[in-house]
C-alpha cells in the first residue's frame, strides 16, 4: 500500500485508526484506511476534532455527550458520526502525543503481544501492534461498544417518539373507524 501526502482529511467510514508520526519537530499522523494510507501534517487529535466539527459538533461536546451518556470521563470513547457508526476511542489520554484513535467498527479481533503491546487485527485482515496493554485496549473496546449501545437506544426511544407524536392522530383515527365498523356489523346482524 502506497502513502500519499494529503492537506485535508476527514475521518469516514474506511478509516481503521490514526497514529502519530514525528517529522523532525513536528508530530504528523499517519492515516489507515480499509484499502489506503495518507500521511497528513496535522496531528491524530487534530483530525479528530475537525472530524467532528465536519459532522456538526465539537470535540469537546462529543466528550461531554460520552460522559452524560456513560459517565467517562477519562480516556473518552466519541462519536463523530453516529448514522455512518463512526466511533473512535483513543488508547492513552488524547493530549500526549503518542495517542493513536482507534475505529472501533473495524476491529475484528485483538490478543496480547506482551504487557504493553496489542496485535489488532481489522476486518480488511491487515495487523498493526499498538502500544496500550491488552487489559486497557479491551476496556477502551467494552466502553465504546457501550457507548454504541446506549447512544443506539436513546436515537431508537426517539425515533419511537416521533413515530408515535406524527402518526398519533392516524392512530386514533384508525382506531375509532374500527369500533364504527364492529358497531355496523353488530346492528346489520340484529335487523
Amino acid at each position: 500500500m502506497k502513502q500519499r501526502q494529503i492537506e485535508e482529511y476527514e475521518v469516514n467510514p474506511y478509516t481503521m485508526f490514526i497514529k502519530p508520526v514525528v517529522y523532525g519537530s513536528k508530530v504528523y499522523s499517519q492515516i489507515y484506511e480499509l484499502e489506503d494510507e495518507f500521511l497528513s501534517p496535522f496531528k491524530p487529535l487534530d483530525i479528530i476534532k475537525k472530524s467532528c466539527e465536519y459532522f456538526s459538533s465539537s470535540f469537546e461536546g462529543r466528550k461531554e455527550g460520552t460522559k452524560q451518556l456513560i459517565g467517562i470521563t477519562h480516556k473518552v470513547p466519541i462519536v463523530i458520526d453516529p448514522t455512518n457508526f463512526i466511533y473512535f476511542f483513543p488508547t492513552t489520554s488524547p493530549t500526549r502525543s503518542e495517542c493513536i484513535w482507534v475505529s472501533h467498527e473495524h476491529i475484528m479481533n485483538y490478543r496480547r503481544t506482551d504487557p504493553r503491546q496489542t496485535l489488532v487485527t481489522f476486518q480488511n485482515k491487515q495487523s498493526f501492534i499498538l502500544p496500550i496493554s491488552h487489559s486497557s485496549f479491551e476496556n477502551q473496546m467494552l466502553r465504546t461498544a457501550l457507548l454504541r449501545t446506549k447512544l443506539m437506544q436513546r436515537i431508537g426511544q426517539t425515533e419511537r417518539k416521533s413515530f408515535y407524536v406524527m402518526n398519533r392522530s392516524k392512530i386514533i383515527e384508525a382506531s375509532e373507524a374500527s369500533r364504527e365498523y364492529g358497531l355496523g356489523n353488530f346492528f346489520e346482524h340484529q335487523s
